[in-house]
């Protein structure tokens, strides 16, 4: 009597591991991507989280370092390259804390009006160099090894003194 089911496969062990084999190298086709991408994102995150804060800190550090040095009867130059030179310590500092070399940051600081005069603001711009992880140097020419990430912040100078 012949059986409704269909017909019989003679050799079932042809296709056994088969399912196995298609999910493993499924897997590594798409989970390396995947982490590669998680992992340069990420580094890419903490470079801007990087710029931000040293941009941040470091007008801050040359209004209070320059005004400090004002009140002690420094000249305004003197000031500023006082406040300039614990800026670029603090942007280093800050980089370091994010995993970053001292030479991956660079500092530009610029100034709203007369510098560090009272209702004036200093602005600091950070770049942050991110060197993308698992990139061989001769694949220079046509592949980016880094990328450049860039944070900027304004810092008031109080206008009020003890004369006002």
């Amino acid at each position: 009597m012949a059986s409704s089911h269909g017909p019989k496969r003679l050799d079932a062990r042809g296709d056994q591991g088969a399912a196995m084999l298609e999910f493993i190298a499924l897997s590594l086709v798409l989970l390396v991507p995947l982490i590669y991408l998680v992992v340069t994102l990420s580094r890419v995150q903490a470079g801007a989280f990087a710029a931000e804060s040293a941009a941040s800190e470091a007008a801050r550090t040359v209004v209070v370092t320059g005004v400090r040095e004002l009140e002690n009867g420094g000249r305004r130059s003197a000031a500023m390259d006082q406040g300039e030179r614990r800026a670029r310590a603090a942007v280093r500092l800050v980089a370091s804390d994010f995993g970053f070399g001292s030479d991956d940051a660079s500092l530009v600081l610029a100034c709203g009006g007369t510098c560090l005069a009272p209702g004036s603001n200093v602005a600091a711009e950070v770049t942050v160099r991110v060197t993308l992880p698992g990139i061989p140097g001769f694949l220079s020419g046509g592949v980016p090894l880094a990328v450049e990430v860039v944070g900027t912040a304004r810092a008031p100078v109080d206008s009020l003194t003890e004369d006002s």
